[in-house]
């Protein structure tokens, strides 16, 4: 087997980023359907192998192509996670458990993406209801990771980071629950940025939530990839009661106080991969005149607890009122070890709800609080470097597959029950030459000063390329 996949050739999209691509298009050097038949053939090339895509729309991918968007992003082809709605297709939850039928609308978020003036392609492949850090499943293929087959492309959006890695497509919907934005662009050498809570429209089923985690976004190659695509999102519908985010189109001339912190809140340290990757960057952000610091957490191991409390809840709704909240077809015997386990151990300690809930929307005071002597938080995105595939897989027996996801995944829930931003950055490298992200996180509304610092440190030390 390859262990490296890419489609990057002398085609309509090269090596362009989406801005790229989106001027290209808006000159007339290329058309908004060769962007699309490009990608559709790079598609072909590489998804054999990586198992990224969930479900196809190519056919109607050419008709929108033929008919002018507008928008900055206006002819980028891209491809939507197969947990948001797009009118015509099923959204399968990456479940088969899940008989979904053609959704007859777009999800707002859909809306609000195609304002940008993007081309979906169809559906990217992700996790059994997004429950796991590894897009693995108990009896079918894998998605693969682009940089080496045989390791995992993180989750829960991570066909979507896989078809970007892979340059099929430059750009691609994903959305965040507890890191599934951040993870996989860590896992796949990719920019990956959860926008603060409200910053873009909400998920479908946030208003179902006591505790609403989930933040939507993308995946890119670029910083201005994802600057331009947030900017675009606000002209579609301004945040309410954020500060305004127009276009970040560059660094700041402005010296930042940043914490530093390694180590996360479940006491297991920080695998020597990653903790390099950091620590290299804290060197790097000092040699550019910021003054890093070591920080204590904002919470200690009881939020942990209380996060995977609520994982658990989210899976137990899911099993036993799935017909209601997913499909009238919906099969609960059909569902993975991983949404057993964990509405399994929900039920066990459910007399803890109340005090979960309570804790996590207290976590939002005690992050936001973590700025009052900092302008950022640097710390790992993942606990420990991405695994083989296997690793994770909910096949695994799920007291010890539990464990090592709790593991992996410990630095992004905060910024889910918390709601603040935070995005992973493609700057380190592992001892099997596997992309290590580096997380930022910032207070509520402030994307800004991620972006500008992404700027920043991409011109410092430029993002690995897979087609090098």
């Amino acid at each position: 087997m390859t262990t490296r996949v890419h489609a990057f050739g002398d085609d309509a999209l090269g090596d362009l980023d989406s801005v790229g691509v989106a001027a290209a298009v808006a000159s007339g050097e290329i058309s908004a359907r060769e962007a699309v038949e490009a990608a559709i053939a790079r598609a072909s090339i590489v998804n054999p192998s990586l198992n990224a895509i969930q479900r196809t729309d190519f056919e109607r991918a050419l008709i929108a192509s033929d008919t002018p968007s507008t928008g900055l992003l206006a002819g980028v082809p891209t491809f939507v996670k197969d947990n948001t709605d797009v009118a015509g297709l099923p959204s399968d939850q990456g479940s088969l458990a899940v008989k979904a039928r053609p959704a007859t609308s777009h999800a707002p978020f859909t809306e609000q993406l195609l304002s940008v003036g993007l081309t979906v392609l169809g559906k990217s492949t992700m996790p059994e209801f997004g429950f796991n850090a590894s897009t693995e499943y108990a009896t079918l293929p894998p998605t693969r990771n682009p940089w080496h087959t045989g390791y995992s492309a993180g989750a829960s959006s991570g066909g979507a980071a896989a078809l970007v890695a892979s340059g099929v497509v430059p750009i691609a919907h994903a959305n965040d629950g507890g890191g599934s934005i951040r993870i996989p662009a860590a896992a796949c050498g990719l920019v990956g940025l959860k926008p603060t809570r409200g910053r873009v429209v909400a998920a479908a089923e946030a208003a179902k939530l006591p505790v609403d985690i989930v933040s939507n976004g993308v995946v890119t190659r670029t910083v201005r990839d994802t600057a331009t695509f947030l900017a675009a999102t606000q002209a579609y519908r301004p945040a309410i009661g954020l500060p305004r985010l127009g276009l970040v189109e560059g660094s700041s001339d402005r010296r930042l106080r940043i914490g530093l912190i390694l180590d996360s809140v479940t006491g297991v340290p920080t695998d020597e991969d990653t903790r390099k990757a950091v620590l290299a960057v804290s060197d790097l952000l000092t040699s550019l005149g910021h003054d890093v610091v070591e920080v204590e957490l904002p919470v200690d191991r009881r939020f942990m607890e209380d996060f995977k409390h609520y994982w658990g809840m989210l899976a137990f709704s899911t099993q036993h009122f799935g017909r209601k909240v997913m499909s009238p077809d919906f099969d609960r015997t059909l569902t993975d070890p991983l949404t057993r386990g964990l509405a399994r151990r929900f039920v066990r300690q459910a007399w803890r709800t109340p005090t979960a809930i309570r804790g996590l929307k207290r976590s939002e005071q005690r992050y936001r609080a973590a700025f009052e002597d900092v302008d950022l938080i640097l710390s790992p995105t993942l606990g420990y470097a991405t695994p083989e595939l296997g690793h994770l897989s909910p096949a695994v027996d799920f007291p010890v597959m539990f464990d090592r996801l709790v593991q992996y995944a410990a630095f992004t829930p905060l910024n889910n029950a918390s709601g603040g931003p935070a995005i992973s950055l493609p700057l380190g490298r592992s001892s099997a030459d596997m992309p290590v992200g580096v997380h930022f996180s910032a207070d509520h509304g402030d994307e800004q000063t991620l972006l500008e610092i992404a700027y920043e440190l991409e011109a410092a030390q430029p993002f690995a390329r897979i087609q090098d």
